[in-house]
């Protein structure tokens, strides 16, 4: 990831303003595709984000959701990849909110893709901005992970809001996806490995078709991250895929991963 301080976008507006207060950077991923501006401290745009947009299928016309969307990484980096899908950013942190905008408008893609502040637990915030049930082609999200109850939790708020949750909390996004997916429609998420039966137990009620995607951080180690596709109303049984390696054994990062997280290129998850 290449990363630059301050500011840096040409244009000058009033959401721009108003993250003034709070220190950011400007920096640029798959390749310079796509550049983020994002808080200097806090969370941080990772591998995930781009990962999960690398699994994520979509085609031209449908309408994509990125629920807990942060500045919007996947939910552009999804965009950029697919002409003419309608994305929503989803996201609770009004300035992340305002950063998602700024982003949008910076990397040409405003016209297509628009951010809504809110909480996703409440469906009646949701239909209000838009959001009806059984509205959306595909739901893509990075929810929260670390077990505020049982795991240490940074004292930066922004980072724990992004990383801490309760453990309910996987449940209810998944909920969340379910009501907005039509019937038929993808969920696509990343999640620790170690919690591959808690994503596979909350999937049961509404989905199907579930196939999980293992990602090491290096070759011959034990998955990091998984990587789930399912879709809603399906009947089909779960599927796993070979694992997808970051690193080779020396450290050095495969060629896969190059072409995913730095030329654009989609994971077996996105293809149609």
């Amino acid at each position: 990831m290449f990363r630059r301080s301050g500011y840096g976008f040409a244009d000058k507006n009033m959401s721009q303003a108003k993250t003034d207060s709070f220190d950011t950077t400007e920096d640029a991923v798959l390749g310079g595709r796509i550049v983020l501006r994002q808080p200097r401290r806090g969370h941080r745009v990772g591998h995930d984000a781009i990962l999960l947009a690398a699994a994520t299928a979509a085609l031209p016309g449908e309408r994509a959701v990125e629920l807990g969307s942060g500045v919007g990484a996947a939910g552009l980096a999804l965009a950029a990849r697919v002409p003419g899908l309608a994305v929503t950013l989803v996201e609770i942190d009004p300035q992340l909110c305002t950063l998602a905008t700024d982003n949008a408008r910076a990397n040409a893609l405003a016209d297509r893709v628009e951010v809504r502040c809110l909480d996703l637990a409440a469906p009646a915030a949701l239909r209000a901005a838009g959001l009806d049930p059984g509205s959306v082609d595909r739901v893509l999200m990075n929810p929260p992970f670390s077990d505020a109850t049982r795991q240490n939790v940074s004292p930066d708020h922004g980072r724990r809001l992004a990383h801490a949750a309760s453990p309910e909390t996987l449940a209810l996004w998944i909920d969340a996806a379910a009501r907005l997916l039509v019937s038929g429609g993808v969920l696509t998420l990343i999640w620790r490995a170690d919690g591959l039966a808690d994503v596979v137990r909350a999937l049961d009620a509404a989905f199907g078709g579930v196939t999980v995607l293992p990602v090491h951080s290096k070759a011959g180690e034990p998955a990091i991250r998984i990587l789930v596709r399912a879709t809603k109303a399906s009947g089909a049984p779960l599927a796993l895929l070979p694992g997808f390696a970051l690193n080779d054994g020396a450290g050095r990062p495969t060629e896969a991963a190059e072409a995913v997280l730095r030329a654009g290129a989609v994971l077996p998850l996105a293809e149609i």
